[in-house]
């Protein structure tokens, strides 16, 4: 009997081993990308301190009022932008992009070109 892979484990463990490597600071914050079939979030993250700086989602009513679906590219376009605003906010303009993951296709990538040219380096 052939088992069925659970992809959400396979992600999981491709997260972990890439977050060996990769590690937020406060010079420079990790932004986070967690992505479900309805919505996609965003956080960027001072992993020293082990805090949450800023945060984004589909479920911000800055992006409910513009979109009616939060799991297409163009809501991640909206998320990636409003990240880097808030972000660039609060002092933060170099991050350490974490794609969580997933591979850099599709909405991950959508939210990353967003966040890039709303203003933040990485």
């Amino acid at each position: 009997m052939i088992k069925k892979i659970d992809k959400n484990k396979v992600r999981q463990r491709r997260h972990l081993r890439v977050r060996k490597k990769i590690s937020g600071t406060p010079e420079r914050p990790r932004l986070n990308v967690y992505r479900s079939t309805t919505n996609i979030y965003a956080q960027v993250i001072d992993d020293v301190a082990g805090n949450t700086l800023v945060s984004a989602s589909t479920l911000d009513k800055a992006v409910k009022a513009e979109t009616d679906n939060g799991g297409n590219i163009a809501a991640a376009k909206l998320v990636g932008k409003l990240v880097a605003e808030r972000a660039l906010e609060k002092g933060i303009k170099e991050v350490v992009f974490d794609r969580g993951g997933y591979p850099y296709h599709g909405r991950v990538q959508a939210l990353a070109d967003a966040a890039r040219e709303a203003g933040l380096d990485f």
